[in-house]
């Protein structure tokens, strides 16, 4: 007997905007350019019942898109039946495509495909890809999952937008958009420079300068460089942002500005040096540069310059609104339509700042409805927080047109930072599996009273599980001092590149505060700040100062790493490693001090390539993290959590109810005890007494 068993596969697929990683060509000879972006690093493999995925790429405003093509590399299971698998395509919901795969063939298969031009938009595109596959079995017809049921999407499947790019308009407004765009970013043609052996007002400004620009890069995986104003670094670059004091800047970009009123004024202008696009950002002053630096940083103002200069003064406000975040999040505005048997889902994305988390009193309210022609003995509803699950719920017909649910938000989540929320349908037909009626498709609407509602608690943790804590609060920088050695190399340049690069995709306003100093600050100036040490022991007074308090501390030489009680170090291999160590800062507690060391500069910069973006922060933990030129790294937990404690005999007793109800009818039988034989003996000397009265 013929077994059959339907598959429909929904992914929507990648994008620019999403996970999965993006390369830039060379352009080609009519300098037009590919940027390729992959499905997933790992694949994807799709079997059971109905599944869907959502991703987008994204098409820039000053691109003139030539052609979009899908590549697809994928294997499905050979036991399918041909003549019944097969495969749709769509875009934005329009389908433009469909094929058969070839079951003679049992490695991997390939399909080329153009999208139609007409059905692209500016802005976020939508690819999905719908499958049908059919399997064959002698056994009746079943609702259980078998294994045989799959579909197997490689990584090398990619969406590859081919375009050119329009002229540039020579306004601040279309320099800011392009320089932090996927075409640039992604073919390393955009930099951020520094005057050589910067002044810590220029830095100061170059941080809020990155870090509104890193916010803008839509890839998980690339950085923006700050390195120094040389031409070894703004060789083939297409896009230049230079921040520096006036005096300082090199004598071609001054004579090209044109102007000499720089102590009561800052500058934003756009010029071209040496046919390079470059926006200055300067003052002799360093209070207003930095001003100019956080304008750079205001999205919303700098996307309303539409002339090559901006120029600032004391009163000038430049300041973003103030970040907040709801706590009573509305999941839809207009609500979400579900269609199709079997598994459906939606996922809503909410935004929290890292250093808090939920605490135990928040739940999700569901309101939807759905069709009346489900098996309600199999249909129900799912809620997960961050691929957990919260909670399920049945489907019945009495409620289909009206249903709703609360769940409680379990506190063993512990949810911080951003987190999503999973609706999942699973819509399941009477007789489905053997005869599908295409012609009843079932639906679920998630209507706009759906909402999550939650109270939060600060994180103080000291943990890289927690980073950008405590250098971040509520989504600005949290008094943040960096200390860097008075002799800066390109690799420690490379390195505060790094580290600001994921601060500033954690920004959410302008109004933060960072300060620069060199490795002679005292404790005065860095007792109310959260502190970042770049540098060696021999050239960064701050960490060698405080040696003996780091988690991984230098030999005598300075030269060398030693062992410690989590990992024991031999000298040579001391000499090359870098380190992370997030601790409490020596000059105030509750701020932090975050120490990227090493013996040279090449160790600590290895270091800080773990904290330069979202994807190498997932593989540390804890507060030390030890790395080598091999890519080793090792990462302990050497301080306790906050609330945390060490276990005793007593605290072990007084977990087990049943040994400390135990020992409480064992104390007081032996409290009345000894109260009894205390009365006795009082008794019978009082009856001696008499007795011996008597007598005499």
């Amino acid at each position: 007997m013929i077994k059959k068993i339907t598959i429909v596969l929904l992914l929507l697929a990648l994008g620019i905007t999403h996970n999965g990683q993006e390369a830039a060509a060379a352009p080609d000879i009519d300098g037009s350019r590919m940027i390729k972006s992959i499905f997933t690093e790992t694949g994807t493999s799709f079997s059971g019942t109905l599944s869907s995925k959502q991703k987008s790429f994204q098409l820039l405003n000053y691109w003139d898109v030539q052609e979009v093509n899908l590549n697809l590399d994928y294997v499905v299971t050979p036991l399918s039946q041909e003549w019944i698998t097969s495969v749709t395509l769509l875009i934005n919901d329009k389908p433009f495509h469909s094929f058969r795969p070839s079951l003679t063939e049992t490695k991997k298969q390939h399909l080329s495909i153009t999208v139609p031009k007409e059905w692209l938009k500016k802005g976020d595109n939508k690819i999905d890809i719908q499958g049908y596959i059919s399997t064959v079995a002698e056994q009746a017809c079943s609702r259980d999952k078998v294994p045989d049921q799959w579909l197997q999407l490689y990584n090398t499947s990619s969406v590859d937008v081919k375009f050119t790019t329009q002229p540039l308009k020579g306004t601040i407004a279309d320099f800011h958009q392009r320089f932090a765009g996927a075409d640039a970013v992604n073919s390393g043609s955009s930099i951020i420079t520094v005057p050589d052996q910067s002044d810590p007002a220029e830095l100061e400004a170059a941080v809020y300068v990155l870090s509104g620009f890193a916010k803008a890069i839509t890839a998980d995986d690339i950085e923006l460089p700050l390195l120094p104003y040389k031409p070894d670094y703004l060789k083939n670059k297409k896009l230049v942002v230079l921040v520096g004091l006036y005096d300082r800047l090199p004598a071609d970009v001054k004579a090209k500005l044109g102007y000499s009123e720089t102590s009561t004024k800052a500058w934003i202008q756009l010029l071209n040096v040496g046919e390079q696009p470059t926006l200055v950002v300067t003052s002799q002053n360093p209070e207003l540069l930095a001003k100019a630096g956080r304008l750079v940083a205001n999205p919303d103002l700098m996307v309303q310059l539409g002339s090559d200069t901006k120029v600032l003064d004391a009163n000038t406000n430049v300041d973003t609104p103030k970040p907040s975040f709801e706590t009573s999040v509305q999941f839809t505005e207009n609500g979400d339509e579900l269609k199709g048997p079997y598994y459906q889902e939606q996922t809503y994305y909410i935004a929290m700042p890292s250093n808090r988390s939920i605490a135990n009193s928040g739940r999700i309210t569901l309101d939807y409805r759905y069709a009346q022609n489900l098996d309600f003995n199999r249909s129900l509803v799912t809620v997960s927080v961050n691929e957990m699950p919260v909670g399920s719920k049945r489907l019945t017909k009495e409620m289909s047109n009206g249903d709703s649910v609360t769940f409680p938000i379990p506190s063993d989540l512990n949810v911080s930072g951003n987190y999503s929320v999973k609706v999942a349908f699973d819509l399941q037909l009477i007789d489905a599996v053997c005869t599908p009626n295409q012609e009843q498709t079932p639906w679920a609407f998630i209507t706009n009273k759906s909402m999550i509602d939650f109270r939060t608690k600060d994180r103080t943790d000291l943990f890289f599980n927690h980073y950008p804590y405590p250098f971040l609060r509520d989504g600005v920088y949290n008094h943040v001092a960096v200390v860097l050695p008075q002799e800066r190399d390109d690799l420690t340049y490379r390195t505060f590149s790094n580290l600001f690069n994921l601060l500033g995709r954690h920004v959410n306003g302008n109004t933060g505060d960072v300060k620069i100093y060199s490795d002679t600050a005292g404790a005065e100036e860095l007792k109310d700040r959260n502190i970042v040490a770049v540098g060696t022991y021999k050239d960064n007074k701050l960490i060698r100062d405080h040696n003996k308090s780091l988690f991984f501390q230098y030999d005598e030489t300075g030269q060398s790493m030693l062992s410690n009680e989590k990992m024991s170090i031999e000298t040579e291999y001391g000499n090359h490693i870098g380190t992370l160590q997030l601790m409490e800062s020596p000059f105030a507690s509750g701020n932090g001090l975050l120490a990227v060391t090493g013996a040279s500069s090449e160790n600590y910069y290895l270091a800080s390539k773990l904290l330069a973006n979202e994807q190498a922060k997932w593989r540390i933990h804890g507060d030390g993290v030890v790395t080598d030129k091999d890519g080793n790294i090792n990462a302990f937990r050497f301080k306790k959590q906050t609330g945390e404690r060490t276990d005793t005999v007593l605290t072990d007793v007084m977990k087990r109810s049943d040994v400390l109800g135990f020992m409480t009818v064992a104390g007081l039988t032996a409290l009345l005890i000894l109260v009894s034989l205390i009365l006795f003996i009082r008794k019978y000397r009082k009856k001696r007494g008499g007795t011996g009265e008597g007598k005499s």
